[in-house]
C-alpha cells in the first residue's frame, strides 16, 4: 500500500512537471528589470503566504541586492491599519504610504490569487488595482485558477490545482521552491549563499586543524555521534565528531 508520504511526494512531482519553465524564466527577467532600473519590490501574502513573503524579502535583499519589503514585517502598522481602516485596504494603504510608483514591482504569493466577487483576499485585489493605476509591475506565484492576480499580472506562475484534497499545501509548498529558484536565478542572484561558499570533507582521523580553522560548534550526544538519541547533548567542535572530523575549507 502506498503511504501518505509516497503519495504526497508523487503528487508534488506531477504538479512540478506541469509548471512551464518559460513562465518562470520570464518572471525572473521581469523581476531583474525592476531591480536594475532602481525599483523596489513589495511582496504580499496572507496566512502562510505572509510567512513566505517575509522570508522572500530577506532573500531578495541579501542574495539579489534587491530593495524589498513586506507589510507583515511591521505587525504594529499592519494591525493598526486593519483595526482602523479595514482589512480590504490594509495592504493598499501601506503601499500608498510607501509611495508605490511605476518603477516598483508587486509580487503576490497566494493560493487563490484574490477574488473580489467571492470576497476572498480582497486586500490583494485592492493592492493590485493600485499597482496598475500607478504603473507598477505586478507579478505572482499563485494556485487554483490564479484569481485576480493571474488576470492582472505582467508575469505570473500558476501552480496547477491537480489534487483537490491538497491544493493549499501543494501551492504553498511549491511557492517556496519557486521563489528560492528565483533568488538563485543567474538573472537575479548577486551574492553567494553562505554554505555554497564552503566545501566539507572528512579529514584524516585525529586531525585537529578543523577545530582551529572553523571553530564550528554542533550539538551531539556524549558518545560523539550527531544522532545519539537519548543522550545528554553537549556542544563539541566539528573535529570531535565520529567517525572523523569535518574540515571546512573556504573556496577562494
Amino acid at each position: 500500500m502506498t503511504s501518505y508520504t509516497q503519495l504526497y511526494l508523487e503528487e508534488t512531482h506531477i504538479v512540478l512537471d506541469q509548471i512551464d519553465p518559460g513562465v518562470v524564466e520570464r518572471l525572473a527577467r521581469e523581476l531583474a528589470g525592476v531591480r536594475n532600473r532602481g525599483g523596489r519590490l513589495f511582496i504580499l501574502g496572507v496566512g502562510g503566504s505572509a510567512g513566505h513573503a517575509s522570508h522572500a524579502v530577506n532573500d531578495f535583499r541579501k542574495i539579489c541586492g534587491f530593495e524589498a519589503y513586506s507589510p507583515g514585517d511591521n505587525v504594529s502598522e499592519l494591525t493598526a491599519r486593519v483595526n482602523d481602516e479595514g482589512w480590504d485596504t490594509c495592504f493598499s494603504n501601506w503601499l500608498s504610504c510607501s509611495r508605490l510608483n511605476k518603477t516598483d514591482g508587486l509580487l503576490i504569493f497566494s493560493v487563490g490569487g484574490g477574488n473580489l466577487e467571492r470576497n476572498v483576499s480582497v486586500n490583494l485585489v485592492r493592492s493590485i488595482e493600485l499597482a496598475r493605476r500607478v504603473g507598477a509591475k505586478v507579478f505572482g506565484i499563485v494556485g487554483r485558477d490564479g484569481g485576480f492576480t493571474a488576470v492582472a499580472a505582467d508575469a505570473c506562475i500558476v501552480i496547477p490545482p491537480l489534487f483537490d484534497d491538497r491544493i493549499t499545501p501543494h501551492t504553498e509548498g511549491l511557492c517556496a521552491i519557486l521563489w528560492h529558484l528565483l533568488v538563485t536565478h543567474p538573472a537575479l542572484m548577486k551574492n553567494a549563499n553562505k554554505w555554497e561558499t564552503i566545501q566539507e570533507w572528512v579529514a584524516s582521523e585525529g586531525d585537529q586543524s578543523t577545530c582551529e580553522e572553523s571553530g564550528e560548534l554542533v550539538a551531539v550526544g556524549e558518545s560523539g555521534n550527531r544522532e545519539a538519541l537519548g543522550e545528554q547533548p553537549r556542544q563539541v567542535r566539528v573535529s570531535e565528531i565520529s567517525p572523523g572530523p569535518y574540515r571546512p575549507h573556504i573556496k577562494s
